[in-house]
């Protein structure tokens, strides 16, 4: 029988005492997993009341904490939780809520999020979170999506979770990640490393992301460990949070360990008083350079895996000792089937490169309402990736770029056509181009290339006000540079690729 995380949590607690703490914060008392199991029922019984069925989408715009790590997991115990970036602005909320046909929306108590109007706009009801005294623990009021519902909790086949992924077009596509896919991937982690109930996580990636919900969430549950969740990531909290929370690991992407290194020099009682097991790194390529200062400041072995949405997460990693770690490799296959194929459809084998394909049961079933992403993104059996790169000798994967544009800032992933759109709103611009710029620290930037309507004037600055207004902070272009024409390829078509680099950029 497949698993949900709810069955999982019913039988940790047969399995270890149920005071044991799944869930700890600062300032809070632990949430045992007793109690934990209760409040899943708890919410079952509450969204069911208010009309929600099973794969309901149910919009989820919390701030980082140990309310969105139990709410997340609640929530997808009886619909589908639809975790939305809290720093998206009222337009953005609009678009992914209709998109999702999402059926309520939660928030927490006192809320002030642009969500609220986005749902009132389009008819949602809107739910509140109101904590209580262990962390995680909370309880839900608003207005019902409809007459009650009598009906079980959600099964292994349902949608568990659902998420937006940038594609090359200005519209995302929508991500069904089925409860059997989550804790596919989750168990892949928990393999990987090796986790045990004596592990604690200290969570400090974003919980609206995929990172954040399975391997720091999800994955620490399937081994019935515990969570320190923390307000999100605070490079001069890391440390006093590190001394609290007294955990065995944490997973981060490289932005996030670039700015923990600088402080480590600082900390070195705490880091000795305190040591880790291990550190992971994933959503972004770790440089090597980050990798060896990491091992060397932390004493502990450093991690690094491949991910992305389309898999649950976890695709590839790096082992633990006696296993072997490849600074500038993302691992080997962890869990799904990992190849590197020709166009064709052909697998290549070791040194011969390709685009990354993978398949297994942590794969999602496919976009959602989109044949045509789906005819091409799972061509000849199998998942493309779109990232590029070769196997070594030893089943080692080297990523060495991507296929397509999407630009990756920091792990964050921005599609360029969305902000042309956007920029080209502004009544001054003709057209516009959105393409990466190298950035030491975020691996890439974005920036843009604009033309002028005849006549018309606008700065850089008054552009991104304009942008800023309409966009999440990470897609503004932190460039924009203004031309007299846009260079064009031989075909009349707008190229982004190795415009940093014709443009002085780079």
């Amino acid at each position: 029988m497949r698993m949900t995380a709810r069955m999982i949590l019913k039988s940790l607690i047969d399995a270890r005492p149920p005071g044991d703490a799944a869930i700890s914060a600062s300032g809070r008392a632990g949430l045992g997993y007793g109690l934990f199991a209760s409040l899943c029922e708890e919410t079952l019984v509450a969204l069911r009341a208010l009309g929600l069925q099973r794969n309901d989408r149910l919009a989820m715009v919390l701030p980082n904490g140990p309310d969105m790590a139990a709410a997340f997991v609640a929530a997808a115990s009886a619909v589908t939780a639809a975790p939305l970036n809290p720093a998206y602005r009222e337009e953005e909320f609009h678009f992914y809520m209709e998109d999702l046909k999402a059926r309520a929306l939660l928030v927490e108590e006192a809320s002030t999020s642009p969500a609220i109007a986005a749902a009132h706009r389009l008819g949602i009801p809107v739910l509140t979170l109101h904590p209580a005294r262990e962390a995680g623990a909370f309880t839900l009021s608003g207005g019902a999506a409809g007459p009650a519902v009598r009906q079980g909790a959600a099964e292994s086949a349902d949608v568990a979770l659902v998420l937006h992924t940038s594609g090359t077009t200005s519209r995302p596509k929508i991500v069904p990640l089925t409860h059997a896919n989550l804790i596919a991937s989750a168990n892949n982690i928990r393999g990987t490393l090796r986790l045990t109930e004596a592990d604690r996580c200290l969570s400090i990636m974003p919980l609206f992301h995929i990172h954040g919900l399975v391997a720091a969430v999800l994955a620490t549950f399937t081994a019935g460990g515990s969570i320190f969740a923390t307000q999100g990531f605070n490079a001069l909290k890391f440390f006093a949070q590190m001394e609290e929370a007294k955990p065995s690991w944490y997973t981060a992407v490289p932005t996030m360990h670039q700015a923990i290194l600088a402080r480590a020099g600082r900390n070195e009682d705490i880091i000795k008083a305190h040591p880790l097991r291990f550190i992971r790194s994933s959503s972004a390529s770790l440089p090597v350079p980050v990798f060896h200062a990491l091992e060397a400041a932390f004493s502990c072995p450093v991690i690094e895996a491949y991910a992305m949405t389309e898999n649950a997460h976890q695709m590839t990693s790096n082992q633990l000792p006696p296993g072997r770690r490849k600074p500038g490799f993302v691992g080997c296959a962890a869990g799904p089937e990992v190849q590197v194929m020709s166009p064709d459809g052909r697998l290549l084998g070791p040194g011969e490169e390709g685009e990354v394909v993978t398949r297994g049961p942590n794969v999602t079933p496919g976009y959602e309402n989109n044949p045509s992403a789906n005819e091409q993104g799972f061509a000849f059996g199998w998942f493309h990736t779109g990232d590029q790169g070769f196997m070594d000798e030893d089943g080692f994967l080297k990523i060495t770029g991507r296929l397509k544009e999407i630009i990756n800032r920091g792990g964050e992933k921005v599609a360029p056509m969305e902000v042309d759109e956007v920029l080209m709103e502004h009544d001054a611009v003709a057209q516009a181009v959105t393409f990466a710029m190298p950035h030491d620290k975020l691996g890439e930037e974005v920036a843009a290339a604009v033309m002028l309507r005849e006549g018309a004037s606008a700065g850089e600055r008054e552009l991104q006000d304009f942008a800023n207004q309409r966009l999440a902070a990470f897609k503004v272009p932190k460039r924009i540079v203004i031309l007299e024409e846009i260079p064009k390829g031989a075909t009349g078509k707008l190229q982004r690729i190795g415009l940093a680099q014709k443009l002085g950029l780079a």
